[in-house]
């Protein structure tokens, strides 16, 4: 079973990184995450264009499409996620406000699970600000020997 109130307690308050630059949980179903960035200062990488940073961009990406294939697996509460690969497409700068990764599982594996994820503000959500695609290993603690 998915129980959703941990995955949303998960991304917004357990990761001290995720809390800290704030990351909100705007929808949450197996197989398919929205993420929010609330708009502040402290974001922005390119001072003169006032332009969000790169980083927050793939943060936000990676941090969606792994919580979006954990979501996906057949026993997450069993299961955890890392990243093995992440390519983010910048596609224009991010502009100051509200930045949001909508993220769905395309494959969960054995050992891998793959996302697609797209950028954007809430103003504009058809002017994409970056796509990517994450690839992420899949581990699940081994099952006791039932012989042992």
């Amino acid at each position: 079973m998915l129980d959703l109130d941990v995955f949303r307690q998960l991304a917004e308050e357990l990761i001290p990184f995720n809390k800290w630059i704030g990351v909100k949980v705007d929808h949450l179903a197996r197989g398919h995450v929205t993420l929010s960035i609330p708009w502040r200062d402290e974001l922005i990488g390119d001072p003169v264009r006032q332009a969000i940073h790169g980083g927050v961009i793939s943060m936000l990406a990676d941090t969606a499409g792994g919580l979006c294939v954990w979501t996906a697996i057949e026993n997450p509460a069993l299961g955890r996620v890392s990243t093995v690969d992440l390519r983010v497409d910048y596609l224009r700068p991010g502009r100051r406000e509200t930045l949001v990764g909508d993220a769905t599982t395309v494959r969960v594996g054995g050992k891998l699970g793959w996302a697609d994820i797209r950028l954007y503000h809430p103003s504009a959500a058809s002017e994409l600000v970056a796509t990517a695609r994450g690839v992420y290993a899949l581990k699940n603690p081994k099952q006791p020997s039932r012989d042992a």
